[in-house]
């Protein structure tokens, strides 16, 4: 099992600040000036291509978008950032629950077939009833997880290549079929720490995806999802979702880490924290849990710090350190079962060349990945003044599948 490496697309505004640009400004589309956080970024596609391009540079398989109405919409954005690219996959983020699953399944055909197979699928259950009424979505966090598994019968079903037939509380569709399969079958990604969220992964799941706990949390998910997929006679494989601030040394990775936060007042915290809480998502309730809402104590783990928790909904930790110690953490997180790493930072650009030219040739180097990139410091900007360590003779990265 090889570690399979990921960055993020962010559609709805970039910046140097974790601060989620949508809760607080328009993300900078309208490069609107009236707002807390500077050095926004807009999510425009010149942007985007910028980041889409150094991720396919720099070795990354694929780049996940996000879902809301606070973003761009991730199908459209990534069709056309697919034209930018050549081998860079998309993980694009959906919500089943504002989309025909017949017509999911016919727009990934389509997506294949123009991409030359470069699509993956995040299914994005949701967990903020706000959100989900603004789409027309009124049922309640259950529900909509029932509903996500009858959801995902249908589209494998309309994958088939054969009519498909199915009659459930949410679905009933007679003949679904898309006109010529997806080759390849578009891999799902899928994650949900409740209940209800743990048969549909093991049910319908290529890989589940965890936010960033501690190592010992992820091992008890990792063993609850494989323990149910096995009761089903099926394998999941894993995935997991951190910020990522690496440096030549440990020093300067936590100064940056400090930098951060060190423009955020306690209210813009309070305010974020407040919005937070009112997520149902049993994922979100587990990441405010891990600071409790305090400056204080926010490395939680080594190297594992949940700053951007304060501040930012989803994702909350971030990988620290030194591009050793960042290699440690994520070698310690395979150990556990972990193959996939969907990784981030502030601002997207700048720090997937950090990671790029420190920590990948060091994983490389420890023979965690399955072909190692070319260097990174050819044609990459500031890279000499970085000191990233080449990797001589090395061959292009092949997209693998799955993320």
């Amino acid at each position: 099992m090889n570690v399979h490496l990921h960055w993020f697309l962010p559609t709805g505004g970039d910046g140097r600040t974790p601060v989620d640009r949508h809760a607080y400004t328009d993300g900078g589309i309208k490069r609107d000036r009236i707002t807390p956080v500077s050095g926004v970024r807009a999510p425009d596609i010149e942007y985007l291509a910028q980041i889409a391009k150094a991720a396919e540079q720099l070795g990354f398989e694929a780049v996940l978008t996000p879902t809301g109405t606070w973003c761009e919409e991730a199908w459209l954005t990534t069709v056309a950032l697919a034209q930018h690219t050549e081998r860079l996959k998309f993980l694009v983020a959906f919500r089943p629950g504002v989309i025909s699953p017949v017509l999911a399944a016919q727009m990934a055909a389509t997506y294949q077939r123009i991409t030359r197979g470069r699509l993956l699928l995040n299914v994005v259950t949701g967990g903020d009833s706000t959100e989900q009424r603004r789409f027309g979505d009124h049922l309640d966090h259950d529900r909509r997880y029932a509903r996500t598994a009858e959801f995902l019968s249908v589209v494998r079903g309309a994958w088939s290549g054969q009519p498909y037939d199915f009659d459930g509380e949410h679905y009933q569709v007679e003949g679904g079929l898309t006109a010529l399969p997806p080759d390849p079958l578009p891999e799902i990604f899928f994650g949900g720490s409740s209940a209800a969220a743990g048969p549909v992964a093991a049910a319908h799941a290529d890989v589940y995806l965890t936010w960033g706990e501690p190592p010992a949390q992820v091992k008890e998910k990792i063993d609850w999802i494989r323990g149910l997929a096995e009761e089903q006679g099926r394998t999941v494989r894993f995935g997991i979702r951190l910020h990522t601030i690496s440096r030549d040394s440990s020093r300067e990775a936590w100064a940056t880490a400090d930098r951060l936060l060190g423009d955020l007042d306690a209210d813009t915290i309070a305010a974020a924290q407040q919005a937070l809480g009112k997520s149902e998502s049993v994922g979100q309730q587990r990441m405010p849990a891990l600071h409790g809402g305090s400056r204080d104590k926010l490395e939680i783990a080594p190297n594992l710090w949940a700053g951007v928790g304060l501040v930012r909904g989803g994702a909350g930790t971030a990988l620290v350190g030194s591009h050793a110690e960042v290699a440690d953490r994520i070698e310690e997180y395979h150990s556990l079962g972990v193959e996939h790493f969907v990784l981030s930072g502030y601002p997207h650009l700048e720090e997937a060349y950090w990671f790029g030219e420190g920590v990948t040739p060091e994983l490389a180097r420890r023979g965690l990945l399955s072909t190692v990139p070319a260097s990174p410091r050819l044609g990459a900007p500031g890279a000499e003044s970085r000191g990233a360590a080449p990797v001589h003779g090395a061959a292009p990265l092949l997209v693998a599948g799955g993320r």
